[in-house]
């Protein structure tokens, strides 16, 4: 059978539950993509002040610890941020080499709450559910992260032999 190149479509990959779920990771990474672009915040930095929003006061440590990069990275970072007016950093009353940060900019408010506003939509979607269906749906997903990881760390493992 012949289709017209303007009327065909990719053939589905997979369940419907694959596909739905690769749907709404493509949606969220475009909402926060949108989100950094509008706020000029490369992913990196979005990820550490929402970070920094969720563990106010915390050390660079954490939040190099959180990130996965170098001590140099944490500072070069966090000069950002503070640069830009989203963090201020706070010397510890006890010990004066240490550090604490904390966002100064409300992640709430407009135009801050774009970094947010979708996992806001989302929650408030599972509010809707039933909770045994929320719950399924945990579970699911869950057993899928773990299932996803395991089959990333196996191929990183092959790769490197």
């Amino acid at each position: 059978m012949h289709t017209s190149s303007n009327t065909s479509t990719p053939p589905a990959q997979g369940s419907a539950l694959g596909r739905a779920l690769r749907a709404y990771d493509e949606a969220r990474r475009a909402a926060v993509a949108e989100a950094r672009r509008a706020l000029s915040l490369n992913d990196l930095d979005a990820k550490a002040l929402l970070f920094v929003a969720d563990n106010p006061g915390a050390r660079p440590s954490h939040v190099r610890d959180h990130l996965g990069i170098t001590s140099a990275g944490v500072t070069t970072l966090i000069d950002r941020l503070v640069q830009r007016g989203t963090v201020r950093r706070d010397l510890d009353a006890e010990d004066r080499r240490v550090n604490h940060i904390t966002a100064i900019v409300d992640l709430d408010a407009p135009p801050w709450s774009s970094l947010r506003a979708f996992d806001a939509a989302i929650d408030a979607a599972v509010a809707t559910m039933e909770p045994t269906e929320a719950d399924t749906v945990a579970t699911v997903l869950e057993r899928l992260t773990v299932a996803g990881t395991a089959s990333r760390v196996a191929a990183a493992g092959a790769t490197s032999r």
